[in-house]
């Protein structure tokens, strides 16, 4: 994949000095200012863990994407991460020189903490959530955001803590270590070492791991999802546990789990004793289903990337307001997440919260964050009827495609019966299948070079006509691919087609002949995609060759 030397400076506007404001050194109030300077693209890859780390010999980090727009990869990859766009990366260029402008006046750190503020308000707009109901915490990742609503859990129930993690073989692999309240990595995205696997002071609790696909030759969500949850919290509850139940909206394959009448009836029956929160990091549900779960009481953590294709590592978790306040007015702060927020992570009135945070100013999170809000806003422009349209039309295209390839197997949905709140959501965004080579499913590693080989231009070894070489030279994101045990055989990998929140903003147009064109455009580059994978089987090289390059 052809990319710009990371030492070239991205063209963003010209920043002002402190000479243009004619300040003498004394007077010059913007301390820390100097890191503002350091180029755009530099500034969007700090502040998380090794996984923002670039390749500096492809310009990407481990998801396959560059800090910079790369227009010409085939993406299809929401699930998991996706490059930034022309639009966002302009947004975040402006939005840091308007940050510039406001540190030179009142400092960065008030600018900073006061622009944090301004995206709560603008993140509540997007979503229709009333000012004053709803706190947002703002995290580096999802996976940082498991740790506040373990937080707020253990001050709402007590140190005796049990997480039920519920779809835990398609989450994200940090949750392992969050769900008992340890480090994830090595790093935290504050750069302080710590120990993998080390417990985080004041955090550490037990966990159940209840995975949702049935081990079963052929791949489904198991049949007993519900009754497994209801097990485990009786379990928990009946030896003196306080529950924190990490239910599943959606999952790596687009499963929902459990179902609300489960939910209900959890809340019958352990009303004080559980307190759910929501992974709802892929951001695949209506507005409506969000605020219900927020009506209910629950936490939602959820992410700017995955759906709505902000740049990877921008998190956040949503808290009824009633609950905020109160762990506001009468928990001490688990020394560990020190390590692990800062004050403008949280909102300001969380005053008692907040003055045990330092004010650590992550421009990178919050560069992510105004990439984030970019595609938000401009999604949320598209009409509602338009969005369910295109839904509906990707949708039909991408079942087609993986239906009429000879080697791809689909996986069907196992949400339950849709409802209105789901609103464009009643249509399914991410399109697992099984690879088939030789008459048996590709295994986990040979998925893993499927996936690799996809992402890099193979014309040279895959050879053939003028048209096969011009498939296999193009650069194609899909969703990482997903491990499934079966039961009694060899693990087999799955990889994802999925539809973000970009396809629809670039496909919408008041004429509908063209919106229709733009649709079209798109599943042609679906099928470009499929047929790369196509070239890659028929291929005498094995796949192995291209793990790691070819």
């Amino acid at each position: 994949m052809p990319h710009e030397s990371l030492q070239m400076t991205p063209a963003v506007p010209r920043l002002p000095t402190a000479e243009a404001f004619d300040l003498q050194p004394s007077q010059f109030p913007a301390r820390g200012l100097r890191d503002l300077f350091r180029p755009l693209n530099e500034l969007l890859a700090c502040g998380g863990d090794p996984r923002l780390a670039l390749d500096l010999a492809r310009g990407v980090n481990a998801y396959g994407c560059g800090p910079r727009p790369s227009p010409q990869t085939l993406s299809f990859a929401s699930s998991t991460a996706s490059a930034i766009s022309k639009r966002a990366y302009e947004r975040a260029g402006a939005a840091r020189e308007e940050l510039m402008h406001a540190a030179i006046t009142t400092g960065l750190e008030e600018a900073f903490d006061a622009r944090m503020e301004e995206m709560r308000e603008e993140l509540k707009a997007c979503l229709r959530l009333a000012p004053g109901e709803v706190d947002i915490v703002f995290s580096p990742s999802g996976t940082d955001a498991q740790l506040h609503a373990l937080f707020l859990a253990r001050s709402l129930l007590g140190p005796a803590l049990t997480t039920i993690v519920v779809g835990a073989d398609q989450t994200g692999s940090g949750t392992a270590y969050t769900a008992r309240g340890r480090h994830f990595a090595a790093v935290t995205a504050s750069e302080r070492e710590v120990r993998l696997d080390g417990p985080i002071t004041g955090l550490s609790c037990d966990s159940i791991a209840l995975p949702l696909i049935d081990r079963a030759p052929d791949i489904r969500m198991r049949a007993d999802a519900d009754l497994a949850v209801l097990e485990a919290v009786e379990a928990a509850v009946e030896g003196g546990a306080g529950v924190l139940l990490q239910i599943m909206d959606s999952s790596k394959l687009g499963w929902r789990a459990p179902s609300q009448a489960c939910l209900d009836e959890i809340a019958r029956r352990w009303p004080n004793r559980v307190r759910i929160v929501v992974d709802a990091c892929q951001m695949r549900l209506g507005r409506r289903r969000l605020k219900a779960y927020l009506d209910h009481g629950y936490m939602v953590m959820i992410t700017g990337s995955k759906y709505f294709g902000g740049p990877a590592f921008s998190g956040a978790l949503l808290v009824p307001a009633a609950l905020s306040r109160w762990v506001d007015r009468n928990a001490d702060v688990a020394p560990g997440l020190l390590n692990y927020t800062s004050r403008s992570d949280w909102p300001k009135g969380l005053r008692r919260l907040r003055n045990r945070f330092q004010l650590r100013i992550s421009l990178g999170q919050w560069l992510r964050w105004e990439a984030a809000l970019d595609e938000i806003e401009a999604y949320y422009r598209v009409p509602d009827a338009f969005r369910s349209h295109a839904l509906r039309e990707l949708r039909e295209g991408i079942e087609s495609l993986i239906m009429l390839s000879p080697s791809l197997g689909p996986i069907g949905s196992a949400s339950e019966t849709l409802a209105a709140e789901d609103q464009e959501f009643a249509h399914p965004t991410i399109f697992p299948f099984t690879i088939r080579r030789r008459e048996r499913p590709l295994s986990v590693g040979e998925c893993r070079a499927v996936y690799h080989a996809l992402a890099r231009d193979i014309s040279e070894a895959i050879g053939g006509s003028d048209a096969d070489r011009a498939i296999a030279a193009g650069h194609c994101l899909v969703g990482q691919p997903v491990r499934i045990e079966r039961q009694d055989e060899e693990a087999v990998g799955v990889l994802r087609l999925c539809v973000g929140a970009r396809l629809v903003t670039e496909a919408w147009s008041p004429d509908a002949e063209l919106a229709r064109q733009n649709l079209e455009r798109e599943l042609d580059r679906i099928a470009c995609v499929i047929a790369k994978i196509e070239l890659l089987l028929a291929c005498n090289t094995e796949l192995a060759r291209f793990a790691h390059g070819v």
